[in-house]
């Protein structure tokens, strides 16, 4: 196929006859066009593989595959399915036309029609072509019910022309005169597919809308909108070419006859709509396939770019990768020092503790027991029912409340003195659940009555491991959790033996811990409470004495919405 001439329309002529495809020839190119003639459907399919025309004026009938197997075969691929058709035949009749339209031709000409009429249809064609480039961007998706508006000053026909389209599926909307049609093109929102303008009409001049949608349309296609297309609802009499010839100038894109049969105009305006379609799809397919060419490109360049800046920036990886290490240990140096410091400091503090008060304790204990024996022996010697005894008796009531109080601050000396000890560097075989007594007796003043402690020692009694690290990680966890419950909660602590593991679980009902704080929380310094409440090394040092025993230190959500710390320590042979 030879190359045709940017500046002129390149149309396809697909003719048998070299008669009348020569006379048509020459009438087209007299009237500004660039035809190239094919004598069978089979060879123009053939030259469209190498370049396509503006449009395709194709014989009805031609040796071979027919002028409507043509057009099929034209809309079944993407490349050719938006190219417009005109379809010429020497019958005459609707079974024809309406057989043309069907398979995918976008207008159909009787060859003894007007030659005027046969150049008036083809800019059409061509113009609604120009209108809508095939590289347009922003098309809308192809698969949507097409919008008709529907303008006739026939309240009756209106209703019959509305019924006809909205039964092919359409969704119709009608204006009885210019205003209306115009107030409705210009809203907002989705546009128009086709607009139908009644030409014999006596309410309004329909030659003069015509223009006005033409023109309303042409601003709109400008400014990036898609457009739609105008037919005319004219007459069928012969004598009405001056008619046809003013509404096609006016810019309408096909006229139909007001009396034609029903489902031709129903065809009509469904081929107008279904290559509207196809455009928008085609506009589509356009601009994905440019984007994803640009996206690529992009991608080319950002990947060479990132790889140049990988080659450079290698040493400058390594440095930060040693700096990161370094930053590491040193905070874990940290840690451990703060650990040494804190550990020290508060064993010293306890063991003071406890041995200042277990002396006055010693010293009233021993002088309890004498005060009880002495109210005895006098309580004896007074008769029963006077006064003096009924004080003796409550005197003896109250030593012996004092005695339980005693006795309570005693088992606390004990338990501090057990958290104190010194020999934590040690290991030894340790009984779990004494040692977790221990410290809930410990932090008794911070669970109070609002927090209910269940407990549940299904696994061994004895760890073998260092009595007092065990006993910080555990306090440390429980005293969290008891600061993270609000109000009144619960906390669970549960034993077990798992894969030759000793493990033991401390779950609470307060708000857990976020999954993107999850590995932070052990970092030393980092907390979540407010400003003075906490130094942000509990979990930390909990964490690195589990380490210290070559155990796992974890946490996860708790089945009762809270969190749920998990510490596992090997189990070793005593």
């Amino acid at each position: 196929m030879t190359a045709l001439p940017a500046t002129s329309p390149r149309i396809l002529l697909v003719e048998d006859s070299e008669t009348q495809a020569l006379q048509l020839r020459l009438f087209l190119e007299r009237n500004g066009f660039s035809v190239t003639r094919h004598a069978t459907a089979e060879g123009a399919l053939e030259a469209m593989n190498h370049g396509l025309p503006d449009l395709v004026v194709a014989d009805y009938h031609l040796p071979g595959m027919n002028g409507d197997e043509l057009t099929r075969q034209m809309r079944l691929a993407m490349r050719t399915r938006a190219t417009p058709v005109l379809m010429l035949t020497e019958a005459s009749g609707r079974d024809f036309e309406r057989q043309g339209l069907e398979s995918g031709a976008d207008a159909y000409v009787p060859k003894s029609a007007d030659r005027d009429l046969l150049l008036l249809r083809i800019r059409a064609l061509l113009r609604e072509r120009a209108a809508v480039p095939a590289d347009e961007p922003g098309r809308p998706a192809s698969f949507r019910r097409a919008r008709i508006l529907v303008v006739d000053g026939s309240a009756t026909f209106r209703a019959y022309l509305s019924a006809l389209l909205a039964q092919e599926g359409h969704e119709v909307v009608t204006a009885d005169g210019p205003d209306q049609a115009m107030a409705a093109l210009e809203a907002p929102g989705e546009g128009f597919d086709c607009v139908t303008v009644d030409l014999l009409g006596t309410g309004f001049d329909a030659i003069a809308l015509c223009r006005r949608i033409d023109g309303f349309r042409g601003a709109a296609t400008g400014a990036g909108a898609p457009g739609f297309y105008l037919v005319g609802i004219g007459s069928a009499a012969s004598s009405s070419k001056d008619l046809l010839v003013e509404a096609f100038s006016a810019g309408a894109d096909d006229v139909v006859a007001k009396g034609a049969d029903a489902d031709l105009l129903a065809i009509r305006v469904r081929t107008l709509v279904r290559r509207k379609l196809l455009e928008e799809d085609d506009r589509r397919v356009a601009d994905e396939v440019r984007r994803h060419a640009l996206a690529a490109e992009r991608a080319k360049a950002e990947a060479t770019a990132a790889e140049a800046k990988a080659a450079l920036a290698g040493a400058l990886a390594q440095a930060n990768h040693d700096l990161e290490q370094a930053n590491h240990r040193l905070k874990d140096t940290q840690a451990k020092l703060v650990q040494a410091a804190k550990m020290a400091s508060l064993g010293e503090l306890v063991a003071g503790i406890a041995h200042e008060i277990n002396n006055p304790l010693a010293f009233i204990l021993a002088h309890q027991g004498t005060v009880e024996r002495l109210i005895g022996e006098v309580a004896g010697a007074v008769p029963e029912g006077t006064p003096a005894r009924r004080a003796l008796d409550k005197a003896r009531d109250r030593v012996g409340s004092m005695r339980l109080g005693l006795s309570r601050i005693q088992d606390l000396v004990v338990n501090l003195r057990k958290f104190s000890r010194l020999d934590e560097g040690e290991m030894q075989t340790v009984n779990v659940p004494d040692a977790i007594e221990n410290v809930l007796a410990l932090i008794q003043h911070k669970l109070g009555t609002r927090i209910t402690v269940r407990k549940d020692f299904s696994g061994a009694a004895e760890m073998r491991c260092s009595p007092a690290l065990l006993n910080q990680v555990v306090m440390n966890i429980l005293g969290n959790a008891a600061d993270a419950i609000p109000g009144d909660g619960t906390i669970t602590i549960e034993t077990a033996i798992r894969d030759d593991n000793d493990v033991i679980r401390i779950c609470d009902t307060g708000p857990g811990v976020p999954e993107g704080l999850r590995e932070r929380i052990f970092e030393p310094f980092f907390t979540t409470k407010p400003v003075g409440s906490g130094t942000g090394l509990g979990l930390a040092i909990a964490y690195s004495v589990v380490q210290a025993h070559s155990g796992q230190l974890s946490v996860e959500s708790s089945p009762e919405g809270g969190a749920c710390f998990v510490i596992s320590i090997p189990r070793r042979a005593a």
